[in-house]
């Protein structure tokens, strides 16, 4: 494609090739692990779920089990396997009698593949099934009812009550949100297991458990049909569950999820080894379920400079697509993030944010990219705050964005409220119409303002990302290269539940979700 910024493609194409190598080695280590999480997802992907006597979801009771035994390296769908076999239970049934201390699911194993292969098969065609099932009700209701245009129109609900999220999700779906986000409760992220059933009682959020995605989807399939457009739902697989949330959102028929490489290494101090395990395998899922995934980005700029720290953000991109395109994920399947984050005082601050998000754009060209509004600078005075959120949706519409996350009027005083999201939607809605072909109207001009940030932006990036092909991507994050935030790589929480995979070891669903088998 012709460059409206004049970008020199030769040299995008050789940063995308530095990023290509840095995650190479990342996959290579990370082809050699498997974690807890992973595991725990595998047990569900076998049908396993509910709780034991002390309400202990069964997919940790399986895995701590075989940790506590010391043979997690051998997986949990080898032992679950040679269960099978041995007792001629299903793995549901396995899980109960191992939670009530009725079996020993590591007494009596077989290590004859084809037993093994054949008796998990049918459990896998089952899994498989009713994941594409869920693709195919989405694809179905686009061709039926359609959805809105893009930039899709994203919108947040965080009271903490599933039942009070519905209420407020279906009104801003009829208020015209494209996208329903539920923000997960404070501190989600650092629980090693899922909590299970429908919740009322959040901190800043709302639980993301599978119940819980069952009652959102079927209220915005209800709110769907009566808009006439298919409103998509979004929940986060971050955190230390990642690959078992991801499978929770497919089984349910979730569309968006927060899901990136470095997010919890860099903000929520897990664990990096950790991380890009867990991140492959969720990722995988994602895409296999036709999941579009949002990266995190943003949040480098809201610890580091927005001005200083821009190509530590186009590099993360660049990384962060090249490890999803690994597990198999499609271009238009990521949302690469990006943010609107400069000091609103800067001296042609706009010009400078216009040029970052076109080039992102024209970097990315199939990519459902997301941009973030401003947060960092919000002061609690909501007519300005309003009108930093209109220049935010000026450069969305005029630079093809993929997911316009709506900034709010009242960020940095509360939660928003109802009313709060609907200026917003009309703000957006407004500019989007008034402003819709803006794009294909005004060019750059060569040797101005916009055209040299994004050659200065992209120069720096390919300086950074050729440092860290020499040093690698684990000593980047214990330098604190992105956000300023520095991370050690054997510190951080979840350490523990990384293993190295054993001689038995199996997890066909890898090759079957990338469409090699």
């Amino acid at each position: 494609m012709e460059s409206k910024l004049g970008l020199d493609f030769q040299k995008v194409e050789y940063a995308r090739s530095l990023a290509k190598g840095i995650a190479t080695d990342v996959q290579s280590f990370v082809e050699q692990y498997t974690t807890v999480a992973v595991e725990r997802t595998l047990c569900r992907l076998m049908g396993i779920d509910g709780v034991d006597a002390n309400d202990v979801p069964l997919p940790n009771v399986v895995v701590d089990t075989l940790k506590e035994k010391g043979v997690l390296s051998e997986g949990a769908l080898f032992f679950i396997a040679n269960a099978m076999i041995a007792t001629g239970l299903c793995p549901q049934e396995i899980a109960e009698r191992l939670g009530k201390g009725e079996l020993d699911i590591t007494k009596v194993v077989t290590r004859d593949q084809k037993r093994i292969a054949d008796v998990l098969q049918p459990v896998i065609d089952s899994s498989m099934e009713r994941i594409r099932q869920r693709r195919q009700r989405r694809e179905h209701y686009l061709e039926t009812i359609g959805e809105g245009p893009k930039p899709y129109l994203y919108i947040i609900v965080a009271t903490g009550n599933i039942y009070e999220d519905v209420v407020q999700a279906q009104a801003g779906a009829r208020q015209g949100a494209d996208i329903i986000a539920v923000i997960r409760t404070t501190g989600q992220s650092l629980l090693d297991y899922v909590p299970y059933g429908a919740t009322t009682e959040g901190f800043g959020g709302t639980f993301a458990t599978q119940e819980n995605f069952r009652i959102m989807r079927k209220a915005l399939d209800e709110v769907g049909e009566e808009q006439g457009r298919y409103i998509r739902l979004c929940n986060y697989c971050s955190g230390l569950c990642m690959p078992e949330i991801a499978i929770m959102g497919a089984f349910e028929g979730l569309d968006v999820m927060l899901n990136d490489a470095l997010y919890g290494i860099l903000f929520r101090d897990i664990n990096m080894q950790r991380t890009l395990v867990d991140q492959y395998m969720s990722r995988i899922i994602n895409g296999f379920a036709g999941v579009i995934i949002n990266t995190g980005e943003d949040n480098y700029l809201t610890t580091a400079d927005a001005v200083e720290a821009a190509h530590t953000v186009l590099a993360s991109d660049l990384i962060n697509e090249q490890l999803a395109l690994m597990a198999g994920l499609k271009e238009e399947q990521m949302g690469l993030g990006h943010a609107f984050e400069m000091d609103p005082m800067l001296e042609n601050g706009f010009l400078l944010e216009l040029a970052q998000a076109q080039m992102t754009r024209e970097i990315f060209p199939k990519a459902t990219l997301k941009y973030m509004p401003p947060t960092k600078f919000m002061t609690g005075n909501i007519f300005r705050g309003h009108i930093q959120d209109a220049l935010f949706n000026m450069i969305g519409i005029w630079t093809h964005q993929g997911i316009q996350l709506l900034g709010m009027p009242t960020e940095a005083i509360h939660t928003p409220f109802m009313s709060d999201r609907y200026l917003s939607i009309e703000n957006a809605k407004y500019i989007f119409n008034n402003m819709h072909s803006i794009g294909e109207e005004m060019e750059f001009r060569e040797g101005g303002i916009c055209r040299t940030r994004a050659a200065e932006v992209l120069g720096k990036t390919i300086d950074l990302l050729e440092e860290l092909t020499k040093e690698g991507l684990f000593t980047a994050l214990e330098k604190g290269i992105f956000g300023d935030v520095k991370r050690p790589k054997t510190g951080g929480k979840g350490l523990q539940g990384v293993t190295l995979k054993g001689a038995n070891y199996l997890n066909p669903f890898v090759e079957l979700m990338k469409g090699k088998r």
